[in-house]
């Protein structure tokens, strides 16, 4: 469910949490932030420079949890498709989402992004991250399918319901994923990921959008080592399924490297 809020508290959360800058590590109360929205500047303040994204390579994150596809090519508007199915109460999802998103802004752009906090009752409570919920991605490359199954807290007693996978979404993870864990990735039908690629979701609880954000582009840090690392095997996955375009991120030899190991 998202929260409904009046502009003088849109602003408020756009200038506190915002900014780009490197910010403080602790928001008072950063689960009421949950479904604002997110502005382009803190998407913009998520773009990691080549040289640093080439350092980190791989980073802390793990291609194991990777598989090839098989069958038909799996797209959406004439554009090979990435289909995600998380939730937003799910704690490895929230790690994951720093990844998929700083990976998919590298071919494309976000609107209606808003800021979550996962489950406050699970490993690493109140992780800091986002929700794809009622989000949209506008790319020339690739299509983006997001399935936010459930919210984050419950409502007498329920997660309240999101999204509703399709009869094709359910098939593909059914095939891919018997169990239905989440969080899980098909990317065009050409790979798979079954789970987080990075499983420590700890590192998230505590700091704000900001804080995260401005540790991505420092290859010395915890941040940049996950999500950067994650978002490079993402890019890789995506380079993949599309024909290696563009050829401005495609071409780049640690993609291609890691793109080698993946296929």
């Amino acid at each position: 469910m998202i929260i409904v809020m009046a502009a003088a508290a849109v602003a408020i959360a756009a200038f506190v949490l915002g900014s780009g800058g490197s910010g403080g590590t602790q928001v008072a109360n950063i689960t009421s932030f949950d479904g604002k929205p997110v502005p382009q500047s803190l998407l913009a303040s998520m773009a990691v420079p080549d040289s640093v994204a080439a350092s980190i390579g791989k980073g802390a994150a793990t291609t194991q949890v990777m598989a090839n596809a098989t069958g038909p090519a799996y797209e959406s508007g004439g554009k090979p498709a990435i289909l995600y199915i998380g939730a937003d109460y799910c704690p490895y999802c929230a790690i994951t989402r720093w990844g998929l998103i700083v990976a998919l802004l590298r071919f494309g752009n976000f609107t209606g992004l808003t800021y979550m906090t996962s489950s406050p009752d699970d490993v690493a409570p109140s992780a800091t991250t986002f929700s794809f919920y009622n989000s949209t991605y506008s790319s020339q490359y690739v299509s983006f399918v997001p399935v936010e199954l459930a919210g984050n807290k419950p409502v007498n007693g329920t997660l309240p319901v999101l999204q509703t996978p399709t009869a094709t979404e359910n098939a593909i993870l059914a095939k891919y994923d018997p169990r239905g864990g989440i969080p899980f990735m098909d990317f065009a039908n050409v790979t798979v990921e079954a789970g987080a690629n990075y499983q420590d979701p700890t590192i998230l609880v505590g700091s704000n959008w900001t804080y995260i954000a401005g540790r991505l582009d420092n290859t010395s840090t915890v941040e940049s080592m996950a999500i950067v690392g994650s978002a490079n095997i993402y890019t890789a996955a995506i380079c993949n399924a599309d024909g290696n375009q563009p050829s401005s991120v495609c071409g780049q030899s640690y993609i291609r490297g890691i793109e080698s190991q993946i296929k």
